[in-house]
């Protein structure tokens, strides 16, 4: 995106900069055999790895804020190519506990590195990674990230035809 079109919204802008970001991302690890969204299981799981957890498809469901359909999935598809491993969750027969295999840990390492260089391009703006900028739009995305987000009104027929009807007398 050169620019933001004149008037644009920080929902539209959020939209654009999420559509940017998953493209660059898609692009920087596909010669490691990841897409975006492969990527987001296997650098969670080496997280939460290093961290000692072995997470249940739905824990890693909810830190990614993928569906969990969506999780199995994909884990099923980085379980062929042999990068992660499923296992009954001893504690709950119904779960599938996820951790990456040697192979999956070594792709990790290699696709973080170059998410990690992408991202260094896209906070050059903002003063790098470690910028005081940086951090404070890190602060405003995670403040975003915590909003509840209810039903919108605009859902119904009939509150689109009224809200129609209403704009209409502002205009006349």
């Amino acid at each position: 995106m050169r620019s933001a079109p004149e008037g644009a919204t920080p929902g539209f802008l959020v939209w654009r900069l999420s559509m940017k970001w998953c493209v660059a991302v898609d692009r920087a690890v596909a010669p490691l055999g990841l897409t975006h969204a492969q990527y987001s299981l296997v650098a969670s799981l080496y997280g939460m790895g290093r961290a000692g957890e072995r997470p249940s498809q739905r824990r890693l469901a909810d830190h990614t804020g993928l569906e969990a359909l969506y999780v199995s999935k994909l884990a099923r598809a980085l379980e062929a190519a042999g990068l992660l491993e499923r296992a009954r969750d001893p504690r709950d027969p119904r779960a599938m506990q996820l951790a990456l295999t040697e192979r999956g840990t070594e792709v990790a390492r290699r696709a973080i590195d170059v998410v990690h260089a992408l991202l260094e391009q896209l906070l050059e703006p903002l003063d790098g990674l470690d910028g005081p900028r940086t951090r404070a739009f890190t602060r405003d995305l995670t403040a975003l990230l915590g909003t509840h987000l209810g039903t919108p009104l605009a859902a119904s027929a009939d509150v689109v035809g009224d809200r129609a009807g209403a704009h209409e007398t502002e205009q006349s």
